[in-house]
């Protein structure tokens, strides 16, 4: 039973979870059933370390949060976006050209520039949320993010055959997936209103793009999204913050 929820966070943490020598059918598909409580977990971690460093400098605080956001990710979302920055610039509107350039290992300079405007945007943001002891975005931001992740693949065309998530898309199961996605909507919509608008609105326009650009998603446009999510949704908080 918990096989599929140990795929989700072998994937999209670094937490340690018992390693599975063979994936059975169906199982990276309901894995996507898990990715919520994946970001929630990362949440609760960034939480806890949140509370740990009251006291200390904001700046300081802040960049010590972005660090371990990233670690405890691998830094797989913000690979991602660096790949997907290189293609939308690099592509220059040509899909296919656009789809080798995410391939490749090496990273331009969109990419380094789109790494440092968002984790410019997560630090800002944080200062400023650590400044008012409001911790609650540190759940709801990864929370929302790996929300979206399942949706996106449930509402979108996944270009990339034989792709990491390929298998995952051809797998996954709907109406469990609704019902759980349900669920944090409407925990989101109770604990912060404005961080769930802000996750829609910033999902909606990363999948615009993708459309636009490719005709549908891959790994890296979803790892993109995720990041860009979350800079939304802290930003948000900032913004609407009493």
């Amino acid at each position: 039973m918990l096989r599929p929820l140990w795929l989700a966070l072998g994937l999209l943490t670094q937490f340690p979870v018992p390693s599975l020598s063979e994936i059975r059918p169906g199982e990276q598909g309901r894995s996507l059933l898990w990715y919520p409580l994946a970001g929630l977990l990362i949440g609760l971690l960034l939480t806890a370390a949140g509370l740990l460093l009251r006291g200390m400098d904001p700046l300081l605080a802040s960049a010590l949060l972005v660090s371990l956001w990233a670690w405890s990710t691998g830094a797989l979302h913000l690979d991602g976006l660096a790949d997907s920055a290189d293609a939308w610039l690099g592509g220059q509107g040509d899909r296919e050209r656009a789809l080798r350039i995410m391939k490749d290992p090496a990273c331009g300079p969109a990419g380094v520039v789109a790494i440092l405007l968002v984790l410019l945007l997560k630090v800002a943001a944080l200062q400023a949320l650590l400044g008012q002891a409001e911790l609650l975005p540190l759940i709801l931001a990864p929370l929302l993010a790996r929300a979206l992740l399942p949706l996106l693949f449930m509402t979108t065309s996944y270009v990339r055959q034989g792709g990491m998530a390929s298998q995952m898309v051809e797998e996954l199961p709907r109406q469990p997936l609704i019902l759980a996605l349900v669920g944090v909507a409407s925990i989101a919509l109770l604990a912060g209103p404005w961080s769930l608008l802000a996750a829609l609105a910033a999902g909606w326009g990363a999948r615009r793009l993708m459309l636009h650009r490719l005709g549908g998603t891959t790994g890296d446009t979803a790892g993109a999204m995720v990041e860009v999510v979350e800079a939304a949704v802290l930003v948000v908080s900032v913004l609407t913050r009493n």
